[in-house]
Order: structure tokens, then sequence, then C-alpha cells
């Protein structure tokens, strides 16, 4: 009951703390919840030590009584002898001296039955004795045959005088148990009263650490979107210390900020782009009438550098799509998920890229007769392999091979892109799908590389819950692996990014690349 109401006492004067005086600062709420989970501690200090004294003072009082009245007690059975001895020396040798010695000891023996009488109230050798006390004071006045016979008295008188002092020692014996029983008490009481203190404790030590941890886990929240570009319009209000809130407040400004130069990056590429590819048409389509003769017949030596001023032109327009693709990419979050057929999308990039292929003489090996139908995102998985396949012609090797496999495993799609050639440098392996990255190794062709073509396969790949990694393989030397989980189509009056599923990148299975094509 004591534990129950000190309990409901300290959540009312948190309850109050909290009130009257919030916490503005880190520190400050530190400071509070020291003190407040220190709190119950220290009440159970303060509680352990007055039972403690409280015990100390009952068990030192019961020693001094136990030990008096012991004393007492043995003094009582002492001058029941030595008065009967006193008397029997008189009633032989008749001296005054020992009848004055029998009467000092009776006095004496009245004082300490008066003494210890009020310690045995019920007991009947108390009142029996003081009769046999006033019979044996009546012996001085005896003549000596009367006394002779009065003696006897002194046997009955010693047994209950014996009586009592056993009635002491049993009351002391008492006491000590109850002593005893007032600890064990005592103990269990403590022990209740630390665990429900300890309880609060922690209790208290769990509330003010999400007091400090809320506000920053929000903290993170609004990083992690920050950074993923997810940042909602209307950020939840960080509740806290004032230098969180104060952080929440930075945060706030660097999105804005962030969001501004995120639209001047956006009007600058699209203002890029048409400026860019309006002159750059031009240039183009004269090239193309030169090169058709429509102003005359072009020598040699002209023909070649019409040709340059076209390859130019056609590197400069790739670079530009490349680069409004990636932005695209980065902006463009929400999935467009269908059924569709694997293979026929396959079909369809090397179709795109066959010229390329026959020029550089490779020889493609992929599951063309097979349907994989699948569930995802059509666009970005074409994007993917059209990357992939458009990296294999420009790093591989000449008159090689280009190996497409692709397999199901459970829920997930698996599809490799290998090719024969120079290997991969251990270097750029870290750095490989990192935007505008270009590694070591040197890109064959006219056209030279942006350094996105990979970091928007991987963004696509990402953006669909897969994965897009560099794996070896027994057969060629690179080999990029494309692992897709089966989307769910979103539902009506949801975007995409809320529909899809959440996969980790650990859960991918681990699959080896030798489990081949169909």
């Amino acid at each position: 009951m004591a534990s129950t109401l000190l309990l409901h006492r300290i959540a009312l004067m948190t309850t109050r703390v909290s009130r009257r005086w919030r916490p503005r600062s880190l520190l400050q709420l530190v400071l509070l919840a020291f003190v407040m989970v220190m709190l119950p501690i220290a009440v159970l200090m303060f509680q352990a030590g007055q039972a403690l004294s409280e015990l100390s003072s009952l068990a030192d009082v019961s020693a001094r009584q136990a030990v008096e009245q012991t004393r007492r007690a043995r003094t009582l059975s002492n001058l029941a002898l030595e008065m009967e001895r006193s008397a029997r020396q008189y009633a032989v040798l008749e001296q005054a001296g020992l009848l004055s010695i029998y009467n000092e000891k009776s006095q004496r023996y009245a004082e300490l039955l008066d003494t210890l009488a009020p310690l045995l109230p019920d007991n009947p050798d108390i009142p029996r004795l003081r009769e046999q006390l006033n019979q044996l004071n009546e012996l001085t006045q005896l003549p000596a045959d009367e006394f002779h016979a009065r003696l006897a008295i002194f046997r009955d008188f010693s047994e209950r005088t014996e009586n009592v002092r056993q009635a002491i020692n049993t009351l002391i014996d008492a006491r000590i148990e109850n002593i005893r029983e007032r600890a064990s008490t005592v103990r269990t009481q403590l022990w209740m009263q630390t665990a429900a203190l300890v309880s609060v404790s922690l209790g208290l030590m769990l509330i003010f650490t999400c007091l400090i941890i809320r506000p920053i886990r929000q903290l993170e929240r609004r990083i992690l979107s920050l950074g993923s570009g997810m940042e909602p319009a209307s950020p939840q209000h960080i509740q806290g210390p004032a230098e969180l809130v104060s952080l929440g407040e930075r945060l706030t400004w660097l999105s804005g900020r962030l969001t501004e130069l995120e639209a001047q990056k956006q009007q600058f590429l699209r203002h890029m782009s048409h400026e860019l590819k309006t002159p750059l048409a031009s240039v183009r389509e004269g090239t193309a009438l030169l090169s058709d003769g429509v102003a005359g017949a072009l020598s040699e030596r002209q023909q070649e550098i019409v040709g340059l001023i076209d390859v130019s032109g056609q590197e400069l327009q790739a670079l530009i799509e490349q680069l409004l693709d990636y932005n695209l990419m980065q902006h463009s979050r929400g999935l467009n998920v269908t059924r569709f057929d694997l293979v026929t999308v396959i079909q369809e990039v090397l179709t795109k890229h066959r010229l390329a292929l026959d020029k550089k003489g490779m020889h493609v090996d992929w599951p063309r007769h097979t349907p994989l139908p699948w569930r995802a995102d059509r666009d970005r998985t074409a994007r993917i392999l059209d990357n992939l396949i458009s990296n294999a012609i420009a790093y591989g090797e000449d008159n090689g091979h280009l190996a497409l496999r692709a397999w199901q495993h459970a829920s997930w799609l698996v599809v490799d892109v290998a090719n024969s050639g120079e290997p991969i440098d251990d270097d750029d392996r870290s750095r490989l799908f990192e935007a505008f990255y270009q590694g070591r190794m040197r890109r064959q062709g006219a056209l030279k590389g942006s350094g996105i073509g990979l970091s928007v396969a991987a963004d696509c790949a990402r953006v669909q819950n897969g994965r897009l990694e560099l794996v070896e393989d027994e057969t060629f030397p690179v080999c990029f692996r494309l692992t897709l989980p089966d989307v769910t189509p979103p539902a009506e009056g949801t975007d995409g990014d809320d529909a899809s599923i959440t996969t980790p990148a650990t859960t991918t299975p681990a699959l080896d690349a030798r489990n081949s094509n169909a």
C-alpha cells in the first residue's frame, strides 16, 4: 500500500514538473531525466536507512532490556537462596545480625519483585510470592519453635521464584523472536519497495530516452528523406529540446534550398537541351545535305571532314540524350507495373543495337525461343538492358561474345548480361555505379561515354526494389547481374512508390551465373 502511494506521488510530481517546467534545451532535459530517475532511488535509500535505523534502535533497546531483566531475574533467584540461608542460619545460631541480613535481603527481593511484576501481569506466581514474602517477613517476630516450622515455606518460595526467572527468560526469547520477525518483515518490504522503485526508475529512463531519441529519429528520417529526394511537402515539426528543434529548422531550410537548386538545375537542363539540340539539328542537317551532294560534289578530303562533323554531332546528341535520361530517372520514381515478356524486350533492345553489334562483329547468345513473362516496370527494365548491352558493345572486344541469360528463381527474376573482353579493374568495381564516373578501361568506338549509363541502370533496378551488380562468371570476364522482384501492381488511388514491395538487398538470392538460359 505504501509503495502504491509512493508511486502515485512520484507520478503526480512528474506531471506537475512537466507542466510547470518544460526543458528548453537538451542539457536541461538530460538533467531533468537524471533527477527524476535518481528520485525513486533516493527515496528507496531513505526508506532503507529509516528501516535499518529502526531495527538497529529496536535491537539495541531490546538487548539492553534483555540483559537488565535477565540480571534482575537472576538476582531475584539469588536473593531467595540468600534469604533461605540466612533464615536457617538464624534458626541454628540465633544471632541478631543474621536477622538484619535476612531483613535486608527480603527488602531487596520485594523491590525486585515489584520491578519485574509489570513484565508478567498475568503470571500467578507473582501474587503468591508476595503473600509468601509477607509470611516470611513475619518469621522474625515468631518464637523459635514456630520459626523452625515456618522454614518449610522456603521450598515453595524458591520454586516460584525460579518459575518467575524462567518466565522472564521466555519473555526475552519472545521479544528476540519478535525482532527477528520484524527484521524479516522489513526485509520483505524493502525488497518490494526496491522492485517497485527500480521499476519506476526504469520506466522514467524509458520515458526520457524516448523524449530524447524521438526528435533524433525524426531528424534521421528527415535526413534520409532529404537524401533520397522523397522529402514531403509539409515535413513534420520536430518536437523536443531547442537544439534539436533548431536543427530541424535548419534541415527545413536546407530542404528548401536543395529544392531551389534542383529546380534551377532542371531549368538549366531544359534550356541547355533546347539551346543545344536546335543548332545541333541544323548542323547535322547541313552535313547530311553536303554528304548527299546537294551543294555540289565533294572531294575525298571534304567528305572526310563532313564525316568527322557528323560523327561529332552524333556524339554530342548521344551525350545530351544520356544526360536527359539520367535527370529523368532521378526525378521519376513512379512505377508503371505491367505484365510483359522479357524475351520480347530483349529482342527489341538487341534490334536497336543490331548495327553496332554487326559493326563490332560480336556474336550474341540469348534465350530467343523461350518466353519468360514477368510483372515489373517494362520501360525501366528495357532501359537497364539497353544500358548494359550498350556498355558491353562499348567495352567488349571486337569479334567477341555477348551472352544474355534469364531465369526465374522463386519470386525473383535474374538476368545476366556478360561479354568477353578485358576484365574490369578491381579499383573500379566499388565506384562502377557512381554517376559520371569513368573507369580506367578505354571505351572503344568513335563515341565517348558520359559515365552515367550504369548509374541510370542501377537506379532503374533500385526503384523496382531490385539490384544490379557485377558478379564473377566462369565463362566471361565481365558479367552484370540484374535481380528484380515480382512487383505487385499499384492499387487504384495510390502511386507507384507506395504500392511497390520493399525487399532489402540482403534478401536477394545468391544465384550461380552458370544457371543458364532455357
